[in-house]
């Protein structure tokens, strides 16, 4: 068996180092890095029996699978894509490791039940939608903002559909979303200006609030921001993205192999 990643840029990503670790070098996993997703697509038909996807492909491959799971027709995306008889299978194993986080986070909530809990979404691309949809699926209040709030209101509308519900507020409203948001996962790949416009009540002291956000590379919401916000709220935790990649990874390298990964081999990558 082979697999591999499709994405631009790519050449940074730990996803070789973590299925490596996952399986002892058993399996291998290739960069298929390349602007046109066409031709990596190709890469994959030819070549590999199964591959993860990222930005900026995870919808145009979402329209490219013959068989849909069911997480991933509420994502509206998908980040893995597996060779069956049946024919190309699309899953969303961000959604599934997402899901996991924020049932860690809730099971540390137990004081608000999960249908009160709000959790504001930043950024409404593939890792966007995938974190919307695993709240959703939890019963958890949805928020969606986007730079393009048209964006926000189509996945919005996508929901509806599903038999799920979100509000979309704009970009302007950061302050006070953040402020009222128990949750909050950053999926918008640089920073916005409304971050630097927090003050310190808006992490809210005294009450529980947890940041998450999807870019490990060049995160937006820093070190320093981080420093920040726990020295104000000492109840506030952040998890960066690299603990979402290792439970994005813990779940889609499952579906790729049937065989379940070394969780802490990967663990010790990061």
């Amino acid at each position: 068996m082979k697999f591999g990643l499709i994405g631009y840029p790519i050449a940074h990503s730990m996803s070789p180092s973590l299925f490596k670790a996952a399986y002892d070098g058993r399996f291998p996993y290739d960069l298929i890095q390349g602007e046109d997703f066409e031709a990596s697509y190709r890469s994959f038909l030819e070549e590999y029996d199964g591959i993860n996807v990222t930005a900026p492909f995870k919808e145009l491959a979402y329209a490219k699978a013959d068989i849909i799971s069911e997480e991933c027709r509420l994502a509206k995306a998908t980040n893995l894509l597996v060779k069956t008889p049946e024919g190309v299978k699309a899953y969303n194993s961000d959604l599934l490791g997402v899901r996991l986080w924020l049932s860690e986070v809730a099971e540390g909530l137990k004081r608000i039940p999960p249908t009160a809990i709000k959790v504001l979404i930043v950024g409404s691309g593939g890792a966007g939608k995938a974190a919307a949809a695993a709240a959703a699926l939890l019963g958890m209040k949805v928020v969606l903002m986007n730079r393009s709030i048209e964006r926000a209101e189509k996945l919005a509308e996508d929901f509806r559909t599903t038999g799920y519900d979100a509000e979309v507020r704009p970009l302007e409203d950061f302050r006070s979303s953040f402020r009222e948001a128990d949750i909050v996962i950053y999926n918008i790949p640089t920073a916005i200006p409304q971050l630097n416009e927090l003050t310190d009540s808006d992490f809210t002291p005294g009450r529980p609030k947890h940041t998450m956000e999807a870019n490990y590379k060049d995160p937006s919401l820093d070190e320093a921001f981080v420093k920040r916000m726990t020295e104000v709220n000492p109840l506030a935790r952040h998890t960066g993205g690299r603990t979402w990649l290792l439970y994005q990874a813990l779940t889609g390298y499952e579906i790729f192999t049937g065989e379940r990964p070394d969780l802490p081999k990967m663990s010790a990558v990061l």
